[in-house]
């Protein structure tokens, strides 16, 4: 069944989508609807609920800045509160009407001679819209690990994405498969509770302290009844996070005063110099994304924790054998190997002008103008598309640039009258080599190590190359010189 409306199409109901859905009716776009596959919004904040999920970015600098929050109860905030911020800044703007949750999306294709898109939905419906703004971000399919004989195993097993809150861990042996920054935050809880706890690592991270501290009441007071004290501490935190990305983007040697803070780090929390060895990382502090935590190493070092370097050669019934032959017992796998970034991203099935599939046009790799618009895909806009995430930084932020693009690009349809709008093939050309050629010579591609950043060729198509403030300074506002207006 196909509908014409609406107008705009906007995927996901995450920090993207929901920004996005705000700020066209701020500006006077209120035909669109939300896509939700879920059957509540939040995005990777309805479906992360595993034990001890929580944001690694401060509180203050996570939200929007048209709707700051003076009420955050730590620095970091936990889960529960994020999901209940986007809840409030949801109903405040009164655009849950829009959403449509239980709508999954399983192709878009655009109409030449309509100049519209339908968007085929999983349960048969079609809907027309002149644009599509897709939201759906990068960290929401779950990357598991190809391990030989995993189809065999009798015991519980799942993604720290997916989690299992059914199965309990007390007195259980369990195997974590991953230490990345979702792995460091559950870790601990199933240490607490787990008889045995076999952490398999294939490379350590570089752990600092985490400044994670109770905001006081009287101090929440001030930021709500005192104008401006919210958004100085906001902005404070803004600049000591930028501060961060020198070292990434200019020169790693600018980073040895973060490698020494985490250092300094292990060295207090862990005495044992044969487990000390074993996660330290031997490679350029930067490379892997920083991650904080206060209690991780503490729970590596308790007497029913084991960190397993060897590797997994085998997954029988009830155990996993390492590398060099030995044999653990386990009753349940915890993934926390994080998510198919660029694999999110390629699996869209998108067919633009002329019937050309995205994955054609990918061909070589992902890649998207200022990380937004896509040569030959009329009216498609994506936020935290290629190239726009980052290490030091919150991600809020770039999505919010992204939306003012957005924006300005709609708003030059209505000025000239247009039905489409799309970047020029040489003006998305010039800004992705001017862009690799920066990355090529920062720390993600020189500090000696691989992580999900990089593609399968080794190349970069996950992070912003500088300061957020940059991406902000030159994607804000289309530029018509490097568009395509199409009457």
């Amino acid at each position: 069944m196909s509908e014409r409306g609406p107008a705009i199409v906007i995927i996901g109901s995450g920090f993207a989508g929901l920004g996005m859905a705000i700020r066209l009716k701020q500006s006077g776009f209120h035909d669109f609807v939300v896509l939700e596959k879920s059957e509540a919004l939040g995005g990777t904040w309805h479906d992360n609920i595993y034990p001890g999920c929580a944001c690694d970015v401060p509180s203050h600098m996570y939200s929007f800045s048209f709707e700051l929050n003076p009420g955050w109860t730590r620095m970091f905030a936990p889960q529960p509160e994020i999901r209940a911020y986007m809840e409030r800044t949801a109903d405040k703007y009164r655009v849950r009407d829009h959403i449509r949750f239980g709508a999954k999306v399983d192709s878009m294709e655009y109409d030449d001679g309509a100049r519209r898109w339908n968007v085929t939905l999983a349960d048969g419906g079609v809907l027309t819209p002149k644009a599509i703004v897709s939201g759906i971000g990068a960290l929401h399919v779950p990357s598991f690990p190809d391990l030989p004989g995993i189809e065999r195993f009798k015991g519980t097993a799942f993604h720290s994405a997916e989690w299992d809150h059914s199965y309990d861990p007390a007195g259980k042996r369990v195997a974590v498969i991953g230490t990345g920054a979702s792995a460091i935050q559950f870790v601990p809880r199933v240490a607490e509770q787990a008889s045995d706890l076999v952490v398999f690592q294939r490379t350590p991270p570089w752990i600092q302290p985490k400044p994670d501290v109770a905001i006081p009441a009287p101090v929440r007071k001030v930021f709500e009844k005192v104008p401006g004290a919210a958004r100085a501490f906001r902005g404070g935190v803004y600049w000591a996070l930028e501060a961060r990305a020198v070292g990434f983007t200019i020169d790693p040697r600018l980073s040895t005063p973060q490698e020494k803070i985490a250092r300094r780090h292990l060295e207090k929390q862990i005495a044992d110099p044969v487990l000390r060895a074993k996660v330290t990382p031997g490679y350029t502090i930067g490379c892997k994304r920083i991650l904080l935590s206060n209690d991780y190493y503490p729970a590596l070092t308790r007497p029913n924790v084991h960190v397993e370097t060897s590797g997994v050669a085998e997954v029988r019934e009830h155990s996993i054998v390492t590398g060099d032959g030995r044999e653990h017992e386990v009753d349940c796998i915890i993934y926390g190997t994080g998510f198919k970034v660029t694999d999110a991203l390629t699996d869209l099935r998108v067919t633009g002008r002329d019937g050309t599939k995205l994955q054609e046009i990918w061909a070589d790799g992902i890649e998207a103008h200022r990380g937004t618009t896509i040569p030959g895909m009329p009216n498609f806009f994506m936020l935290l598309g290629p190239n726009t995430g980052l290490g030091h930084n919150s991600v809020v932020f770039m999505i919010e640039v992204q939306i003012q693009h957005v924006l300005s690009c709609l708003r030059l349809l209505r000025e000239h009258g247009a039905d489409a709008i799309e970047p020029k093939p040489r003006a998305a050309r010039r800004f992705n080599d001017r862009m690799q050629r920066r990355l090529r010579r920062a720390v993600w591609n020189e500090g000696g190590c691989s992580s999900w950043y990089l593609d399968d060729k080794g190349v970069n198509r996950t992070l912003w190359p500088g300061h957020t403030f940059e991406f902000w300074a030159t994607t804000r506002k289309a530029d018509p010189d490097e568009y395509l207006l199409t009457r």
